[in-house]
């Protein structure tokens, strides 16, 4: 699936950041990193994304309102916008669709559940 797909990789967790960009580097992925909300706009405005894993809480700007403003200025080009949370996901999710993102994973995750998130967004 992956194919050279890029990826947006927004979060404050060094631990994550440094799994996820070893295993999208890997999948073939152009990797992308970010540790805050106001970064993560900044990339999205400037460079095209297929897909963008935001975490929720994170500095100057939460992940909700990046996708807000990404999904809401990109409207039909949009990327597919991965939330991921250490919340109850039961809790979140529709905040996180309103929100404008296509999924929503719980962390802690297994790679392969983060992987089939990403490809079903895309279906």
């Amino acid at each position: 699936m992956a194919g050279g797909k890029k990826i947006l990789i927004a979060d404050d967790d060094p631990d994550i950041v440094d799994l996820l960009e070893t295993y999208f580097t890997r999948e073939k992925y152009e990797v992308v990193i970010v540790t805050n909300g106001k970064d993560a706009l900044k990339k999205a405005e400037n460079e095209k994304f297929d897909v963008i894993l935001l975490d929720i809480m994170m500095p100057y700007i939460d992940g909700y309102h990046v996708a807000y403003e990404i999904s809401s200025k990109q409207a039909g080009s949009s990327p597919k916008i991965i939330i991921m949370t250490s919340r109850d996901v039961s809790n979140e999710k529709g905040i996180a669709l309103l929100s404008g993102a296509a999924e929503v994973v719980q962390k802690p995750f297994s790679l392969e559940e983060l992987q089939s998130k990403i490809d079903s967004a895309f279906k």
